[in-house]
């Protein structure tokens, strides 16, 4: 990191344990955006990563609004066949985990929701093209998308990522992005139009948008059950919420572990084992040192086992609640339809203010 990134790595860490620490006194206060694209099913790096997060801040009181990413699916997606079966799944892993949707809990689908694409174009025009492509997680994402294949050119909506962003989150008035270190740049983007539309159009008056700020994951990172990369279904390393237990148990026996048949934590020198007793953490709340102890030299195969045992009975309710609701496909739809319509009146609310400052109203 340069001295800057780490300035403004430093203010976000500072902001975010500043909301961490005022959040559920102050629930009110807190707007939170966050959401996924419909690429497919969820794991369980998103359950311990996000999810659960969610549950926590909605059960808190905190107005939530989760965004189903659809039309940025697009943009380093050739695929776009699945993507309304793909939305559907993603509500059914959200409420299998414990969200529940109302008034306060809002899921819609982006492309349902007009009035925030509307702001693309106010936005575009206090960015620069220079700005978007030095956006880090732009250019990392770019190269990865080329370099795997997925994607044969860079089309002008992944170089406007970072402003579709901005519109998902202002559009609502987030101010909270349960995000992880590596989506910052964006959240500074974001900062960057909100504080520049206010500038601009709100002189003397009190600016439309907030500035919306991180709130830094405590979930440590999750690696694939390959140890080496990030979970992810493409890459065959992923133990998806939808998965049986026995699937889960078959995934978690070719998980890599390594020679040594006395289990120690040790991410630095034994990173496939130090994952794997992280995720067992995860479940059962006990520390990785101390389960590594017990486990003692009992090897791979006892590490496995013991991953499997406490994965399956974590998940043993998600997969209870997935079932109900995968014969429900109507309360599925209804959460969707509902959702949208909420958050466009939300948005057709937002687009009037910024009309009105913008002076466009007729």
């Amino acid at each position: 990191m340069s001295e800057e990134e780490n300035k403004t790595f430093a203010a976000a860490v500072e902001r975010s344990n500043k909301i961490e620490e005022d959040i559920s006194k102050n629930p009110s206060k807190y707007r939170v955006l966050t959401g996924d694209r419909p690429t497919g099913r969820l794991h369980i790096g998103h359950y311990f990563g996000s999810l659960q997060n969610r549950v926590r801040l909605s059960k808190m009181g905190v107005p939530t609004m989760i965004l189903i990413a659809d039309y940025q699916v697009l943009t380093d997606h050739d695929a776009f066949q699945e993507i309304s079966q793909n939305t559907k799944q993603l509500v059914i892993d959200y409420l299998a985990c414990g969200i529940e949707p109302g008034e306060n809990v809002i899921i819609y689908p982006h492309s349902y929701v007009p009035e925030c694409n509307q702001l693309m174009i106010p936005f575009l025009t206090l960015v620069t093209s220079a700005e978007l492509e030095r956006n880090p997680t732009v250019k990392e994402e770019i190269q990865s998308g080329l370099a795997n294949g997925k994607m044969k050119t860079v089309n002008a909506g992944m170089l406007t990522y970072p402003v579709h962003q901005a519109c998902d989150i202002l559009f609502c008035k987030g101010n909270v992005v349960p995000v992880g270190k590596d989506q910052l740049p964006h959240i500074e983007q974001t900062r960057t139009i909100a504080r520049r539309f206010n500038e601009k159009f709100c002189k003397g008056k009190e600016g439309v948008f907030p500035l919306p700020n991180a709130l830094l994951s405590k979930t440590p990172s999750i690696l694939g059950l390959d140890g080496s990369q990030k979970m992810s279904k493409s890459r065959g390393n992923a133990v998806m919420l939808s998965a049986t237990a026995d699937e889960t148990a078959s995934l978690i026996k070719k998980a890599k572990t390594d020679g040594d048949r006395h289990i120690t934590y040790d991410p630095v020198n034994r990173p496939e084992v130090a994952n794997l007793l992280q995720i067992i953490s995860l479940c059962t709340k006990e520390a990785p040192e101390a389960i590594a102890e017990r486990l003692g030299d009992g090897g791979g195969g006892a590490l496995k086992a013991a991953l499997t045992e406490a994965l399956n009975e974590e998940l043993r309710p998600v997969r209870e609640k997935r079932a109900e609701l995968e014969n429900n496909m109507d309360y599925i739809k209804q959460v969707l339809s509902e959702g949208a319509e909420k958050a466009r009146e939300i948005g057709i609310k937002t687009l009037e203010e910024v009309r009105e400052v913008m002076n466009m109203k007729i």
